[in-house]
């Protein structure tokens, strides 16, 4: 299996605890993986672990065989390297389409309006007033505007309909068939992922499963934690 980025035996620290011990985990590139885990496990620090947007405290981050360990989060994204938080994802003093034009080259979000029709009329908008999945489209709209090698996301349908997700993970999948190193973080399995899917659970920082979703799902159901 080819890989597209990395940890290996990466360990994060946040003060004296410790919340990834020694992951090792390889995303190949043109496929969806998905971190599962319940909040607190570490699947969000191992994104920002691949981001550069928090240190380790042991182990390496390699990019297609590159040690791009003390590469700084800004320096990982002029690279090629999209990340997506939860949290904090939009400028929320900015508009909508001042947003968008940051993220466009060329000034070019239409591709961003024409997968998200819905944020057309809030261009105006100051980007703090939309309800959380309008700033989780906003913010997603990155993504699908910036020609990134790795995109990764967490909790990508956060404050979505039904719909609107299952179009979110389209468009992902999408990203996917360009190329693209897609990771997100879920706490299930999301319907949707395509086949070739990888999906990783996490636990107090450790990795506790690693396989295809549906064997995830299997085991949840057999072991009555569904």
């Amino acid at each position: 299996m080819s890989v597209e980025i990395a940890l290996r035996a990466a360990r994060v620290r946040y003060g004296p605890l410790e919340a990834l011990h020694g992951i090792d985990l390889p995303v190949p590139p043109a496929t969806v993986t998905v971190l599962l885990g319940r909040n607190g496990s570490g699947r969000t620090t191992v994104l920002r672990a691949l981001a550069g947007t928090v240190p380790l405290s042991g182990g390496r981050v390699l990019w297609r065989g590159d040690d791009v360990t003390r590469l700084h989060a800004h320096r990982r994204a002029r690279r090629g390297l999209c990340f997506v938080p939860d949290r904090r994802a939009v400028y929320a003093t900015l508009t909508v389409a001042e947003n968008l034009e940051l993220g466009a080259p060329g000034r070019n979000f239409a591709p961003a309006l024409d997968a998200y029709p819905e944020l057309r009329p809030l261009l105006p908008r100051r980007a703090g007033t939309l309800s959380g999945g309008e700033q989780r489209m906003l913010a997603l709209s990155r993504a699908l505007l910036t020609p990134a090698r790795v995109v990764l996301v967490d909790e990508p349908a956060l404050g979505m309909s039904p719909a609107v997700a299952a179009r979110t993970y389209r468009l992902l999948c999408d990203l996917c068939d360009r190329g693209a190193a897609v990771v997100v973080a879920e706490q299930r399995p999301p319907a949707g992922l395509p086949p070739g899917t990888l999906a990783h659970e996490l636990r107090r920082g450790a990795l506790s499963f690693s396989g295809e979703p549906a064997e995830f799902t299997y085991r949840r159901r057999s072991s009555g934690r569904a």
